[in-house]
């Protein structure tokens, strides 16, 4: 919100200056975000009137005119404004005046002398405006000091508020505050009621009561639509951001900027019969001021009257129903709705106003009243015209309640870290219009009807210490009891996984829960994804149910700086939709951890040649999460992975996540240039894992004994392993591949496989005979439950 210090200080002029002042409300929760100058500095610029002005001789563009400054004679100015006439009172710059970047100075131009220089919006540096000179007041003293004339010595504050703050969108709201917090008098508008003249109205009718609990209206007769907004609210307007239009919709402006109440003119004449607050019928349509033609939805407000829709309620009034220069009978609106009516609802049509802007946060359901009654006297002082009686419809079982809240002054005490006494904090709140009244051992506050904000008793409590000042807080050093917390070393967790996973030079990434729709269609198949109701971009508006996308995202966004080895692992939650037996109705949350390592599998190095990181290499890095566990892997078809490169994870006999390179699909159209390997597992899983534990080492030699078996071509190595463990005595210590062969000698669907098999014993030498036992009941194991055989 911007406002000139000017108008604030009309309303409550502290003892302090334009920073200090600054400070006082940034500390207070109204952020100052900028404190500007209205106007540049500029000396020695003053009224001046045109008396003469003619063609220049020799320039077709170019006048010749003489002016006068008030000090009995007339200077002889060369001027190239077309709107340069006899009559007006413009800026002059004398000789030896300075503008922004320019010191004046005589010169000849086209062979005429000229004495200074008539300026413009633009030269003075108030707005982009050079299309002619500046007119000034026909009333302007002459040889008065342009600066002083339009009060350009001020300052434009830009103040940014929280959305709990609405009753600070106003002059009047933003004064209340620094009354408060400096003890100085409020002078606020004294507003009167207009005694209607004629008995002309409109019947209103809220056919939405819950979303328009309270609605005013009066007709104004006989207004000039074509009469001149004055220089000063002109310029209060333009210093708080908004465009003078004319004097009528000026006028509504200017209350809403003060009060802080959105208001509406309506052209009388083109309504027909009574008001209604209304929610719109099937096919009606709006062409709004801003020349867009919306067809509203079911959930939008709409002011109408008995022929057709009027206006959007609390966002934007309608072209075919608005004022303009030619109107003479007016009716003013000034309503109230409900937050809940108009929140987001101009964003649905792609832009927002200053109506809702305001009424989506919260205006002053009792203010309606009043500001319609300031208006009208606006307009008849300004626009003349005579006053019908107010009309307001109200339904009070709508309007918002106002509860006490309860405030525990010892708690307030406990949670600052001051000392306050209950008296104190009881002037506090009273100096913002809250009540507070004592009541047992505690506090009962009313909130006044403009403030939306205070509803429990933190917002209580963070009303006394802003009011008492931040900067009176004593900082005191936190003191607290430091406490060993509870470490087992027989279970795994998050910080070992992190530590493992940076150990083999992953680094941990923290991606948004939030993901593009793209991602969960592309990696994880979901037609049907947890869509957000609000989300905060439009790439953004689904829950992930996979980690893997944004390790890919990540993997895209390094790759994109030039960064060719990835390796990067995520630890969070992803959302799925399930039974309604879960922890949140609806919905399971699991936690996972997943991992994507791309471009070189070492750094680069001069002790061997580059190599890209393979299935095996990631596959590695999962089984160390797991050690001494041993994992099984089956063949996996996924959306997100290669086919014939992805595996299922198994965990005594339960599928635990998944392993494999990224779809060559998914690479080329994200862009990745080479392929990724990734795996994704339960979390929870890996934590109930056992810890390696301690066996005796040894002291007797190993014995391996090497044996080779034919098998199917289709038949996994995961349950040959499996079979041949299952035959295996307490002596075998492993079972490792070392050898794959197809080819001669061996059938065409037939495969050979070559394992080696370590025995040893803690506390003898193993015997030829026990050795060769050990082997041959593996054999037997293999041949029953495999059908394989000895290779010869």
């Amino acid at each position: 919100m911007q406002f000139p210090e000017k108008w604030l200080r009309t309303l409550v002029d502290p003892r302090l200056d334009t920073e200090a002042l600054a400070h006082l409300l940034t500390m207070a929760g109204l952020e100052v975000e900028e404190c500007d100058p209205v106007a540049p500095p500029f000396s020695g610029i003053v009224v001046a009137a045109i008396v003469e002005a003619e063609k220049h001789p020799a320039a077709d563009k170019l006048k010749l005119c003489r002016v006068d400054a008030g000090d009995g004679e007339l200077l002889q100015i060369v001027c190239g404004a077309p709107n340069a006439a006899a009559g007006m009172k413009v800026p002059l710059a004398r000789v030896g005046a300075r503008l922004p970047g320019l010191e004046i100075k005589a010169a000849k131009l086209r062979g005429v002398e000229s004495f200074g220089m008539l300026c413009s919006a633009r030269e003075l540096g108030l707005s982009e405006d050079h299309a002619g000179l500046l007119e000034l007041p026909a009333d302007a003293e002459l040889g008065r000091d342009v600066r002083e004339l339009l009060a350009l010595d001020d300052m434009r504050f830009t103040i940014k508020l929280t959305p709990n703050r609405s009753d600070c969108l106003s002059l009047v709201g933003v004064a209340r505050e620094v009354a408060a917090l400096t003890s100085a008098p409020l002078s606020l508008p004294v507003i009167e009621p207009v005694v209607a003249t004629i008995q002309a109205s409109r019947p209103i009718v809220l056919d939405a009561p819950q979303a328009c609990p309270r609605y005013c209206g009066r007709i104004v007769r006989g207004v000039n639509a074509r009469a001149r907004t004055p220089d000063w609210m002109r310029q209060r307007l333009e210093r708080c951001g908004v465009r003078s239009i004319s004097a009528l919709v000026d006028i509504t402006n200017y209350v809403m900027l003060e009060l802080g109440q959105p208001l509406h003119v309506f052209d009388d004449a083109k309504l027909t019969g009574a008001i209604h607050v209304r929610f719109p019928h099937a096919g009606e349509s709006v062409l709004l001021l801003n020349e867009q033609t919306v067809e509203p939805g079911a959930d939008t407000l709409l002011i109408a009257d008995e022929a057709s829709a009027l206006a959007l309620a609390g966002i934007m009034g309608g072209e075919e129903s608005g004022v303009t220069l030619d109107t003479r009978d007016v009716f003013i609106e000034s309503a109230f709705f409900a937050p809940d009516a108009i929140a987001g609802r101009a964003r649905v049509y792609g832009f927002v106003s200053d109506a809702s802007h305001r009424f989506e946060r919260g205006v002053d359901f009792e203010l309606a009243s009043r500001a319609i009654e300031r208006a009208t006297r606006l307009i008849l002082d300004l626009c003349g015209g005579e006053a019908g009686p107010v009309v307001e419809a109200v339904a009070r079982d709508h309007l918002p309640e106002r509860r006490p809240v309860r405030l525990r002054p010892a708690r307030a005490r406990r949670v600052l870290g001051i000392e306050l006494a209950d008296a104190e904090m009881i002037g506090l709140l009273e100096r913002v219009g809250l009540t507070a009244q004592p009541e047992g051992d505690a506090l009962r506050v009313v909130p006044p009807s403009y403030r939306f904000d205070i509803e429990i008793e933190e917002d209580l409590i963070e009303e006394v210490v802003r009011l008492h000042g931040y900067d009176e807080v004593p900082t005191l050093p936190p003191r607290g009891r430091l406490e060993m917390l509870d470490c087992p070393g027989n279970a795994r967790t998050q910080w070992s996984l992190r530590h493992l996973l940076a150990a083999r030079d992953y680094q941990e990434v923290i991606n948004y829960a939030f993901v593009d729709e793209a991602w969960e269609r592309d990696f994880c198949a979901s037609s049907d994804p947890i869509r957000l109701a609000n989300p905060i971009a439009s790439q953004m508006s689904v829950m992930r149910s996979s980690l893997i996308p944004g390790l890919v995202a990540s993997m895209a966004t390094n790759r994109n700086r030039q960064q060719e080895r990835v390796r990067v692992f995520e630890i969070g939650r992803c959302f799925e939709k399930s039974a309604s037996d879960q922890p949140v109705a609806g919905f399971h949350q699991p936690l996972r951890i997943a991992a994507l390592a791309s471009g070189p599998a070492l750094p680069e190095q001069w002790g061997g040649a580059r190599r890209e990181v393979d299935f095996f290499d990631v596959k590695a890095d999962l089984e160390a999460l797991f050690g001494p566990v041993t994992l099984a892997f089956e063949v996996l078809a996924h959306p997100a992975l290669h086919p014939g490169r992805a595996a299922s994870v198994i965990l005594a006999g339960r599928q635990i996540g998944i392993l494999g390179e990224i779809h060559p699909t998914w690479v080329e159209r994200y862009d990745l240039g080479t392929p990724a390997v990734v795996f994704e597992l339960d979390l929870e899983a890996v934590l109930a894992c056992a810890v390696p534990g301690y066996s005796e080492v040894s002291r007797l030699p190993t014995v391996s004994r090497d044996l080779a078996l034919i098998v199917e071509a289709e038949l996994q190595v995961a349950k040959v392993l499996e079979v041949l463990w299952s035959g295996a005595a307490p002596i075998v210590r492993s079972i490792e591949l070392f050898d794959l062969y197809h080819g001669k000698g061996i059938e065409p669907h037939k495969k050979s496989l070559a394992f080696r098999i370590l025995m040893q014993d803690t506390q003898r030498t193993l015997e030829d005979a026990e050795i060769d036992a050990t082997v041959a009941a593996i054999v037997r194991q293999a041949e029953s439950s495999l059908g394989a055989r000895l290779r010869g």
